[in-house]
């Protein structure tokens, strides 16, 4: 899978479990040419989320969810992933 199909698969699979109002999906990888975890041909990627499922839960939680959502992704696909979640009702 390449940098775009894996991008699309984290906003898909975020969307689906997530029902997020806001969501941006980046790809770092160019921040992390040479790192040796670049190497193994898995992503290093940023998401930005904005949900209202994250309305009460801590900043542990909200990541958690996230990583539950990406599921195998997270082994097969991601390297790295930089959360930024905040609840709706904090905007």
């Amino acid at each position: 899978m390449d940098s775009a199909e894996r991008m699309e698969a984290i906003r898909q699979r975020l969307e689906s479990a997530l029902r997020p109002e806001s969501l941006l999906v980046e790809d770092e990888g160019h921040l992390h040419v040479g790192h040796a975890g670049a190497r193994d041909g898995r992503g290093h990627f940023r998401v930005f989320v904005v949900a209202e499922i994250f309305n009460g839960q801590s900043p542990l939680a909200r990541h958690r969810a996230i990583y539950q959502a990406l599921g195998d992704l997270m082994v097969t696909d991601i390297h790295a992933l930089a959360i930024e979640a905040t609840a709706s009702d904090e905007l």
